[in-house]
């Protein structure tokens, strides 16, 4: 029987922002596939009940271990510990982002404009730098970035929050570049419109969900198990030539 492609049996998986919507998914299906999950938010409640119902459906699968990105000694707490408690960091996927302003550019407060980039950038930098060495001594890793459509269109309410993402992608491709020779992967995932509470402002109204969701080819939102493929595709053997790409799962809308 050939080997699995999408088999990620002994790997050990961090995914941040992992309680809810694309996160969720995330974890779940890496721990279908037979990883290792540490299910990680800021709520400690809401990580207990999430790593409950994935240990429900594929026992012993995950652990979880409550962060908040904002603070980088939250962040090493939560890699130590999972090191601890696991042994090892083959994948990791950066998920969790913030967006506390919508509007004009012109009205940002400084406050609301760095806390995007410090949540949605720097801790993504930081939580990579912090598991690239063991990583790089292994010889193997595979980091994904969940980024936006957002950073590749300009925006007139969502100025902040797509400069963020449009960095995420750079991220990756610097760590590929850099780190690609340790055979450590680095990617971006672009979700377009998708059903989560993050978006809800979107899709709640059936006739904000038509007008959103008029440009694009399939005519629909989206589901956070559409981007949860992808997540797996990068962690796995099958993505194993896959470095440094950004990818757009956004049923048409951005071409």
């Amino acid at each position: 029987m050939p080997d699995n492609l999408f088999d990620l049996t002994g790997k050990v998986a961090i995914v941040t922002g992992s309680t809810k919507g694309i996160g969720r998914q995330i974890a779940y299906r890496l721990a279908q596939h037979g990883a290792k999950v540490v299910v990680s938010s800021r709520k400690p409640d809401a990580v207990e009940a999430v790593t409950a119902e994935i240990n429900a459906d594929f026992p012993d699968s995950a652990i979880g271990i409550p962060c908040n990105i904002g603070y980088k000694e939250q962040l090493q707490q939560l890699v130590a510990q999972t090191k601890v408690r696991l042994g090892k960091i083959d994948i990791l996927v950066c998920n969790a982002a913030i967006n506390p302003f919508a509007g004009s550019m012109l009205d940002i407060p400084d406050d609301a404009f760095d806390k995007i980039m410090a949540s949605n950038v720097k801790s993504n930098a930081w939580l990579c730098n912090m598991v690239i060495p063991d990583m790089k001594e292994r010889k193997d890793g595979s980091i994904v970035i969940v980024s936006s459509i957002g950073g590749l269109r300009g925006s007139p309410i969502l100025g902040a929050y797509c400069l963020s993402k449009a960095a995420d992608f750079q991220l990756a491709r610097n760590i590929a570049v850099e780190f690609g020779p340790h055979n450590i992967r680095a990617n971006a995932i672009a979700p377009g419109l998708i059903k989560t509470d993050f978006a809800r402002y979107l899709w709640e109204s059936p006739e904000i969900l038509k007008a959103s969701t008029a440009g694009a080819p399939l005519r629909r939102i989206g589901d956070p198990d559409e981007i949860a493929g992808m997540a797996v595709f990068l962690s796995s053997k099958a993505g194993a030539f896959t470095t440094g790409q950004g990818f757009v799962i956004d049923g048409g809308a951005t071409i």
